[in-house]
């Protein structure tokens, strides 16, 4: 295996198995990281404000509920892969975050965090042990997958904060996908908000959940433009990682079940709702979407 596929003048070929061409085809193998050594840590707003409001960490809980969302992939009949544990990464069972998959193989990221720094080797060893194709490794700074989404075939956005992710390491991502024929929106944005999936995500072709209360109106009206129709939440269904979800594909989606106003709007859609309880772990800043890396998905 090699650690780069990636024409640098873009025509980059598409792995037979493996990819994703949107945020919304049929997902049929995700990677997922792994809870035995997680626990809350300081750094993001979510946690802080868990631990203001006098919440304690409880591990059994958090595993009860994270087997509850693995059971709600099978339930959808997706493979699920699981990342190998390794000590002293309490961070590594968001499997957004280290890696993130294109349609021509995966991107290794470069974490912000120095207790996430690490999480990088376990995913790497992942890809090579399954003969899964490195697109490539960021080398121009920190940028995390929860910034990064391939909202449609043709359409990728990224968002930077200037912490998790830096406008270099975006614009590296950028170049590769340009030179490929995509488009890609580079997105600046308040670092409270941690990644861009705290503020928005896709529920199904042309469907978005988006906070429009923090979320920059040149943003809306770009995704609207591209044919994105919007669910609007709260600020504070935010910050209860409300916009945390993953499209299954096929008029489903997986969705916190702390998210009811969401819930009712995407069944009103005529779409089927999973909703695992994952309150525990979102307390710690990161959700179902935060949680997962999709591998392969059915073109979309």
């Amino acid at each position: 295996m090699t650690l780069r596929t990636r024409l640098s003048g873009g025509n980059t070929p598409r792995p037979n198995r493996w990819g994703i061409d949107s945020e919304y085809g049929v997902l049929r193998d995700v990677l997922v990281g792994p809870i035995d050594n997680f626990s809350w840590q300081p750094g993001n707003a979510v946690a802080q404000r868990t631990e203001r409001n006098g919440l304690r960490y409880d591990h059994g809980k958090a595993q009860a509920q994270y087997n509850e969302m693995l059971d709600a992939y099978r339930q959808a009949d997706v493979n699920v892969h699981i990342l190998p544990a390794e000590e002293g990464l309490p961070y590594q069972i968001f499997a957004r975050d280290s890696s993130v998959m294109t349609p021509w193989g995966a991107i290794i990221m470069q974490l912000q965090k120095p207790y996430r720094r690490g999480e990088i080797a376990p995913v790497l060893r992942f890809y090579l042990d399954n003969d899964i194709p490195i697109y490539d490794m960021v080398s121009a700074g920190n940028v995390e997958g929860g910034d990064f989404m391939v909202l449609k075939p043709g359409v990728a956005a990224c968002g930077f904060s200037g912490e998790r992710s830096i406008e270099p390491a975006v614009a590296q991502i950028k170049s590769w996908f340009e030179a490929e024929g995509w488009e890609f929106y580079s997105y600046a944005f308040d670092p409270h908000f941690l990644h861009l999936d705290v503020q928005m995500g896709m529920i199904a072709e042309d469907l978005a959940v988006v906070c429009t209360d923090v979320v920059e109106p040149e943003f809306v009206n770009w995704l609207k433009a591209r044919g994105i129709r919007i669910i609007d939440i709260s600020y504070g269904d935010v910050m209860r990682m409300g916009t945390n979800i993953v499209a299954l594909g096929g008029g489903r989606v997986l969705i916190p079940s702390q998210s009811r106003a969401l819930i009712e709007a995407c069944r009103a859609e005529g779409l089927t709702v999973l909703d695992p309880d994952v309150s525990m772990i979102a307390s710690g800043g990161g959700a179902v979407h935060c949680m997962c890396q999709p591998l392969r998905r059915d073109p979309a």
